[in-house]
């Protein structure tokens, strides 16, 4: 679909550009929505055509792009009492549909399988959501009108469309979970906006929204974020929201939300800049929200941090805050500067503008569809502008990875992330962090490593707990807390990771990697010490070696050979890698691994000695 980010219902205008000259076999009893076989133009001669009754085709129709056999996205031109045959048929396309979305589907009524928007009457566009409505019930799944909207048509009897919205959480997972990382400039109100969202209560505009999501005394104190913390705002199946305003625990908002947005708040101050590249690093977050002071504009470490979200291929949207302190005039110039900023050739962004909210579900659709398009919403944690436009665009916005892909992962061996590490009383050793392969039960045993010698040491899984409520089994993708007993806290550290026995981990001092530079006040030579963050491992390297150049200047690209200066880490061919040093940064991933065994005994051999 990136190639063709055509405007999906169009913004405010009633039609979208598409492909021009498909003309569409339509029959006119067809009443129940099946693939028409297209008809091509040849010679720019124009084959006949036969369309649905009170139908004229204008040249201007609009279109949709054509319809996918993949996806959770599907057309129905109408359904009108189907037979209980086709009624079947039609469920287990709704299954299907709702598989692939991981337990979304967006379906399109009153459009052709080739994407043009041919519209219903009253009568039908009621009866056909009733026969949704029925589907819906019979897969247990419930259903939610996005937007309906009348196609401009020359004909007397005014014809709609509707976009809907089916949800049904997956008997094997208890919610749809998509991780949100919070990134923007110190006191840019990020804090805040998280805590109105998550808290259902406005700010009184000196902060005390935000006094929940701090973890330390010096955070309340100075009003800025340190630390990584997590914040949760739910969505049931009709697609309201589920947040502390009528839950009073996270179990409460965990039972009753088939939708999860789980939001990482991650430091805006310079200072804090190796934690924020942690959190964007280590949690695998699935979009990026970079939060802009209306008043101040694009300041300190705005630009960064949408440099981090794109080296790293986040997607990304932003989000102008504290508009209740400025005039109109001020949040537009705040809104241009940033248009200027998303269309340089670095970023070759195409920003959106939301305004209603039909543009909130065009901009989530689109959003995940194509990386390049960046949603751009003004709102205010005092008055409460335009949240209500940022509650729907989360509650539409599709999981980007789909179900074959999770599939695929969770076949492969267990591999969890270590990120936090906590002792609780009367448990013992909690870890914190992500599963990026395989399958994790409780009970299971694994090695976790590796120590300063590389060597790994065998463990076995008490419990385990997602978003603070028990969970009996954690698949790829899913961030959760892992109760390890009576294990000892001292042999663990940030960056280890937990795997499957059967693994074979290479562990490595040294490993290559093909880099870009992206800003350094001298030289990048030989014997230059860097901080490297690839995944969750972040530790100080050694550059032992620049393949085919003496040094490096900003903007060159080379393959450099890295030497870890602590301990050895867990690494793979591909991860992405992203070092700085003071104002030195740079990019790339990892090309070649030196294993340990290559120039350092390996366990079996110490052992034999």
């Amino acid at each position: 679909m990136d190639a063709r980010v055509s405007e999906l219902f169009g913004s405010g205008n009633g039609h979208c550009s598409g492909s021009q000259g498909v003309a569409s076999n339509v029959n006119p009893g067809n009443g129940y929505g099946v693939a028409p076989k297209k008809a091509c133009v040849k010679n720019n001669k124009k084959p006949k055509t036969r369309f649905a009754r009170n139908f004229k085709p204008s040249n201007n129709t609009p279109y949709l792009p054509p319809e996918a056999e993949e996806g959770n996205i599907e057309y129905k031109l109408k359904l009108v009492n189907p037979t209980q045959y086709r009624f079947e048929h039609l469920a287990t396309q709704m299954k299907w549909r709702l598989q692939e979305g991981r337990g979304e589907a967006v379906y399109q009524i009153g459009v052709e399988d080739n994407g043009m928007l041919v519209g219903l009457s009253e009568e039908d566009m009621r009866t056909s959501l009733k026969t949704l409505h029925m589907l819906a019930e019979k897969v247990g799944a419930d259903i939610a009108v996005l937007r309906e909207r009348e196609v401009d048509y020359d004909s007397d009897v005014p014809r709609k469309i509707a976009e809907v919205l089916i949800r049904k959480v997956p008997d094997d997972q208890q919610f749809l979970d998509l991780r949100v990382a919070v990134l923007g400039n110190v006191d840019s109100g990020k804090s805040t906006m998280l805590g109105v969202l998550t808290q259902g209560e406005l700010d009184n505009g000196r902060g005390r929204a935000r006094l929940n999501l701090f973890r330390h005394l010096h955070e309340i104190q100075t009003g800025r974020t340190s630390s990584i913390s997590f914040e949760i705002l739910g969505f049931n199946s009709k697609g309201e929201v589920v947040n502390y305003s009528e839950s009073r625990t996270a179990e409460e908002i965990c039972e009753s939300a088939s939708k999860m947005i789980t939001f990482i708040d991650l430091a805006g101050h310079h200072k804090y800049l190796k934690t924020t590249i942690f959190g964007l690093t280590s949690y695998c977050p699935d979009f990026a929200m970079l939060v802009v002071s209306a008043n101040t504009g694009i300041a300190g470490t705005t630009r960064e941090h949408l440099g981090l979200a794109m080296a790293l291929k986040v997607p990304i949207f932003i989000v102008i805050s504290k508009v209740d302190l400025c005039t109109r005039a001020t949040v537009e110039r705040t809104v241009r500067q940033l248009e200027r900023v998303l269309k340089q050739p670095g970023c070759n962004k195409v920003p959106m503008v939301v305004s209603n909210t039909d543009d909130a579900v065009t901009a989530a659709q689109q959003f995940a569809q194509s990386p390049n398009i960046t949603p751009i919403f003004t709102v205010s944690s005092v008055s409460g502008e335009s949240l209500d436009l940022l509650k729907v665009f989360f509650n539409t916005i599709p999981p980007l990875s789909n179900s074959k892909e999770q599939e695929e992962l969770m076949q492969q061996l267990t591999e969890f992330q270590v990120d936090e590490i906590y002792t609780v009383p009367e448990v013992g050793t909690v870890v914190g962090g992500t599963l990026y392969s395989g399958i994790c039960r409780e009970g299971d045993h694994l090695v976790v490593g590796p120590t300063d010698s590389g060597q790994f040491h065998k463990l076995t899984i008490g419990s385990i707990q997602r978003n603070r409520s028990a969970c009996r089994v954690l698949k790829a993708g899913q961030a959760a807390t892992l109760a390890l007993g009576n294990f000892d806290r001292s042999l663990l550290r940030k960056g280890m990771v937990m795997v499957s026995p059967e693994m074979d981990p290479t562990i490595c001092w040294m490993f290559e990697a093909e880099i870009v530079l992206l800003f350094h006040a001298k030289t990048f030579h030989k014997g230059f010490q860097v901080t490297v963050h690839i995944g969750n491992v972040r530790q100080t390297a050694t550059v032992e070696a620049v393949y085919g150049k003496e040094e490096l200047r900003t903007g060159e690209k080379a393959v450099v050979l890295f030497k870890f200066i602590k301990h050895p880490e867990y690494l793979k061919v591909g991860a992405k890698v992203l070092f700085r040093e003071g104002v030195t940064k740079g990019i790339g991933h990892v090309t070649k691994l030196q294993p340990i065994a290559q120039y350092r005994p390996s366990q079996s051999e110490d052992d034999e000695a």
